[in-house]
């Protein structure tokens, strides 16, 4: 993991300098994540680093904000499956940012997985099935579903505030979207994406989702293939065995920043033995 660990000139300097940021989109260019080490960062510089990577941020309905830039991360102690960032969603974020203000004594590492890699380990048949497209199906509660449209509709600022004409507007700018309203304010979404996809910072094509991942706040997902295919527990976890040969750790330290091509490089945890970690996010579009 080391060469991709960015280490501050100064120990201690809580601003992360321009000639970091600039190795920074040097890392995600080549290797799709970068680790900062010894800025001893707090969260206002953790927050400026996210305005800087994100002309456009975005957040997690699910998630406690922190400011108007980040979030707490907190999902259970249990391992999280590789997955990208809100990959289930309409608007991705083509970068994640994490902050690690307490490392944990033990366990917690954040696994990182370069989907580019794993696509080339596909065999034949495996790339021609992921390079399908894929509709992703399941209910969303009234509450989470009204906060995303706020966060990505320019109109709305508040989720009291959210009309049918609003959701319609939404599903007519991103095409590969369907939704069903129900009596109780909930919504049955559905949302075709694919699969294998391009990185938005560097070249080539990557095994990028979020198959592999948690649904800690949200009802477990239905993913069907353009064929008509549900996509099994089997082929999951042959899948997930496969990704670990292409996974690398995070052994987090006090004050470390992982940046992420979201679009590109998969992450997950390790199951978490020290409760006391303490780890935020930061996520947007470039």
């Amino acid at each position: 993991m080391s060469y991709n660990v960015i280490r501050a000139q100064t120990p201690g300097n809580r601003n992360i300098d321009p000639a970091s940021v600039d190795a920074i989109k040097e890392h995600l260019k080549q290797d799709g994540w970068a680790l900062l080490r010894g800025f001893g960062a707090d969260l206002p510089a953790f927050s400026d680093l996210t305005r800087q990577m994100c002309t456009t941020i975005t957040f997690d309905p699910a998630r406690e904000n922190t400011d108007k830039t980040t979030q707490k991360v907190d999902a259970g102690l249990g391992p999280i499956g590789l997955h990208i960032e809100n990959g289930n969603t309409p608007v991705c974020p083509d970068i994640v940012l994490f902050h690690c203000t307490q490392a944990a004594f033990e366990g917690s590492q954040t696994t990182i997985c370069d989907g580019q890699r794993l696509f080339d380990a596909f065999d034949d048949a495996q790339k021609q099935r992921w390079s399908q497209k894929m509709t992703v199906k399941r209910r969303l509660p009234e509450e989470l579903w009204k906060r995303y449209l706020v966060n990505e509709h320019p109109a709305l600022d508040d989720p009291d505030s959210v009309t049918m004409e609003h959701i319609q507007q939404f599903k007519a700018a991103i095409p590969g979207q369907d939704f069903t309203l129900n009596t109780d304010g909930s919504l049955d979404y559905e949302l075709t994406l694919s699969p294998v996809r391009p990185s938005a910072l560097s070249d080539g094509l990557g095994f990028a989702n979020a198959v592999l991942g948690p649904s800690h706040n949200y009802e477990a997902p239905t993913y069907t293939m353009a064929d008509g295919s549900i996509v099994t527990t089997e082929e999951i976890e042959a899948l997930r065995d496969l990704a670990e040969t292409c996974t690398v750790e995070i052994n987090w330290q006090d004050g470390d920043i992982a940046v992420i091509d979201n679009t590109r490089v998969m992450h997950g945890r390790r199951a978490i033995k020290d409760a006391d970690r303490r780890l935020f996010i930061g996520m947007g579009r470039t």
